[in-house]
């Protein structure tokens, strides 16, 4: 068996060292924060096998200059001469295609189904108790053009196994008598859940102290060594650590451990903001997506969890309130009734999902270093489909056939 550090401590760190320990390697876990408010723990709580179509498509890039140029918008990359930014930008630009929409359809697909059958799993664990909810989630519509590309999207997703049901608005009223609605229609897409990240993260940390993995916190990597194609130990200011195998799970932080190795991790922080409102009326019981605001809500902890935006930028500590606003106010347009107020900003969690620019993740070993793994850039998606990563994580280290094919997924790709 196998020594192995982890750098990262969000879900994909976690979930990468809860299966590999379960494979009887000895494990370490170094975070430069304290685990406790990573990307992980803000976002949506959702498990969306759904989302078989990456940030890069042909539509998005004419979408997206648009909404650069208003304040409130769900998107928006801050024009910048940073060179990271160009490279990733002209990546995009490159993958934003038909043909690369098609071909990412299937490894998405089968990434997401096997994360969504291990979360199930995961959830009948003792002590891992996290609020799974397999209910879907319904993507409302309220103009006739976002209604015929959500028609569109689910009759892909059909082709491809996925239970999803074009929904009208009577039939939409009926899931849930109690919201007033104003919308055309929803896709409800039935083969989605949700979950609390809040209480599987902390799940997560209690039962991988009680396993005897190590969880280091506060520590930076500040140098990583290097010797004969392998890693050969890692530092953080006076203190060194040292493994068979070495695994980059640092989400929006990944790129700058990279560079202390000399690869290149290709992505960039998406800002997202989200904030809770206490809600025990039952009114939502199904998460929702609002199409044309690209807004999510879900029903969580007793209340109501509302999130929304990419900003694409450096990573920083400011809040901006219009994109707050912009979240706020595109709610009761599609149910009337709901009217969060805007929440103070102390009160509005941040985060940054690392995004890959064609919008698939990196799983698997890079060609530099016979000893290390990457697994990083799962966007929007981290959430959803961090329990498969972290299993073919430890499919790799264990040198067994990954359960579903990863070649996409190579951290080595152009």
């Amino acid at each position: 068996m196998a020594n192995v550090l982890i750098i990262g401590g969000g879900i994909v760190g976690l979930s990468s060292a809860y299966y590999l320990q379960k494979a009887g390697h000895q494990v370490t876990v170094l975070d430069k924060g304290d685990m406790t408010d990573s990307c992980s723990y803000g976002n949506a709580g959702m498990i969306v096998p759904s989302h078989f179509v990456p940030l890069a498509t042909p539509g998005m890039v004419t979408q997206g200059i648009r909404w650069m140029f208003n304040s409130k918008s769900p998107f928006y990359v801050k024009p910048s001469l940073n060179p990271e930014l160009i490279t990733w930008g002209l990546k995009f630009l490159k993958k934003a295609n038909a043909a690369h929409v098609e071909k990412s359809a299937v490894p998405l697909t089968e990434l997401s189904m096997l994360s969504k059958k291990l979360y199930e799993d995961l959830s009948k664990e003792p002590g891992l108790d996290f609020d799974l909810v397999e209910k879907g989630i319904l993507m409302f519509y309220k103009t006739e053009k976002a209604g015929e590309e959500e028609i569109h999207m689910a009759e892909k997703g059909r082709e491809l196994g996925l239970d999803m049901a074009v929904l009208n608005a009577v039939e939409c009223k009926k899931l849930q008598p109690k919201l007033e609605l104003d919308v055309l229609g929803a896709v409800h897409y039935r083969c989605d859940a949700h979950l609390s990240p809040n209480k599987l993260m902390a799940a997560l940390i209690k039962y991988l102290k009680a396993a005897g993995v190590k969880l280091i916190t506060n520590t930076e990597v500040t140098k990583i060594e290097t010797a004969a194609g392998k890693v050969s130990r890692v530092l953080s200011f006076n203190e060194e650590f040292k493994a068979d195998e070495y695994i980059i799970a640092g989400g929006s932080w990944s790129p700058a451990i990279g560079r202390l190795l000399g690869i290149k991790i290709l992505l960039m922080p998406g800002k997202g903001y989200s904030f809770n409102v206490k809600d025990d009326s039952g009114t939502m019981h199904i998460p929702a997506l609002l199409a044309e605001a690209r807004v999510a809500i879900t029903p969580m902890n007793g209340g109501l969890r509302y999130g929304g935006t990419m900003e694409l930028d450096k990573i920083n500590d400011r809040i901006n309130m219009n994109r707050v606003k912009g979240i706020v106010e595109s709610v009761p347009k599609y149910f009337p009734a709901l009217k969060p107020a805007i929440p103070e900003q102390k009160d509005i969690w941040f985060g940054f999902r690392p995004s890959s620019a064609d919008g698939l993740p990196y799983i698997g070993r890079t060609k530099q270093y016979g000893n290390l793994i990457v697994a990083t850039g799962h966007g929007m998606m981290g959430l959803s489909l961090g329990a498969a990563t972290g299993l073919l994580v430890s499919e790799i280290v264990n040198g067994e056939p990954t359960t579903i094919d990863i070649k996409e997924f190579s951290p080595d790709r152009t």
